[in-house]
């Protein structure tokens, strides 16, 4: 018997609207829009950044599980690991019931035919889910649209014979779901790269060959099992993981453009393949934020999102040149007009790193600060970091 999967909803949308709006929306979000997106109080004006905060694909997923709670109330609910990349939202999720496979003491050995298992909006592996529908659980399926067309790109090229280069983080989520995909057929092969650096050494194997060994060794957990570079590298297809940085995905593309044209000439056509898979609302935010930064001067600018959101670090990573800039996961970080939690813009990625920082709100007044937010990141949790920042540059408080 096929499983039984949701992919649009369970009807319970207008049933859980109420409890999404409590959870998640702020009235003084609503007001700083309604201001032209600036927050202004005696001595602080506060600029948002015109496209923040929840993507589309994000409001889905959380909305499906909060049917997907309502709806089978009486049985085991699970979802595969966090929904999306924000502590307060998982919390959210546990507290109603939802039970996290990645938590200590659950697995996938616990679960039993009947029990309920949501897929994030990263989406799972393929392997994942043969297991899931092996031991017959009802799925509620939240993939979001934009990875569904990476997966689209890659399963054409698997198809087709070409080798998958994924511009990614090799234990993000994501791209282990995307690289299993590449898998589905048999001349499928992967490699990951996680940025410029990997991406030129790999370029330049291309271009020249090198130490299969020392490839092999360097890309270990980063390259489908059987992996011969210089067999897997003659027919590539590029792709990413949707929340990288868009400047650096396009960049890499076309590194390696280059350096296929560069060994295979006339026949590069035949070789090289790249489709458009950043995702618009990652673009959108990032583009926001460059914008604020190009219209306004700034004395800080403080970026709020999970300190394992890729979309979020790179809001921090574009911002970080050009003022000073403070990613930190959730309002409480926020401790003193003078100490802050905070992850480090040059944090290695990959890494979740807090550190306490201290002497951060500059003492000038009247004082500009930028605000921008993952797209993992609810209204209600931006408002309260205005409310916050507002209360510190006012009260002191």
């Amino acid at each position: 018997m096929p499983p039984l999967i949701f992919r649009k909803g369970l009807d319970l949308k207008d049933a859980v609207a109420g409890q999404l709006a409590s959870d998640y929306h702020s009235a003084l979000i609503d007001r700083v829009r309604e201001n032209g997106f600036v927050h202004q109080s005696r001595d602080l004006t506060l600029f948002l950044a015109r496209e923040f905060g929840f993507c589309y694909g994000v409001d889905r997923a959380v909305d499906y599980a909060y049917q997907a709670r309502r709806r089978f109330a009486d049985r085991n609910v699970f979802l595969t690991g966090e929904i999306i990349h924000n502590p307060l939202v998982n919390q959210k999720l546990r507290d109603a019931g939802i039970r996290f496979l990645s938590d200590p003491g659950e697995s996938f050995e616990v679960l039993r035919p009947g029990d309920v298992v949501i897929l994030p909006a990263f989406g799972v592996t393929l392997g994942d889910l043969d297991r899931l529908v092996t031991r017959g659980c009802t799925l509620v399926d939240t993939t979001c649209g934009s990875v569904l067309n990476v997966w689209k790109n890659v399963l054409r090229y698997s198809q087709d014979g070409f080798t998958s280069v994924i511009h990614g983080k090799y234990n993000h989520e994501e791209t282990r779901a995307t690289a299993s995909q590449a898998l589905k057929f048999p001349a499928g092969r992967y490699l990951i790269v996680l940025d410029a650096d990997e991406a030129g050494y790999v370029c330049d194997y291309i271009r020249h060959g090198g130490d299969r060994e020392a490839f092999l060794a360097r890309f270990a957990h980063a390259v489908s099992e059987g992996f011969d570079p210089d067999r897997d590298l003659q027919r590539i297809g590029l792709a990413n993981q949707t929340t990288m940085l868009m400047t650096e995905s396009l960049a890499i593309g076309e590194m390696f453009a280059q350096a296929m044209r560069d060994r295979y000439a006339d026949a590069f056509a035949e070789r090289y393949r790249a489709f458009d898979t950043i995702c618009s609302a990652t673009q959108e935010r990032q583009d926001a934020v460059v914008q604020l930064l190009d219209g306004e001067r700034l004395d800080v600018m403080v970026v709020v999102g999970g300190y394992n959101s890729s979309n979020t670090c790179n809001l921090a990573n574009i911002c970080a040149p050009r003022v000073p800039t403070f990613h930190i996961a959730a309002p409480d970080c926020l401790v003193s007009a003078v100490e802050i939690r905070h992850r480090p813009v040059e944090t290695p990625k990959g890494r979740v790193l807090e550190v306490t920082a201290s002497d951060w709100l500059p003492r000038t007044r009247p004082l500009r600060v930028g605000l921008t937010a993952g797209a993992s990141t609810p209204n209600s949790i931006v408002g309260e970091v205005i409310e916050r920042i507002d209360a510190l540059v006012n009260r002191g408080a």
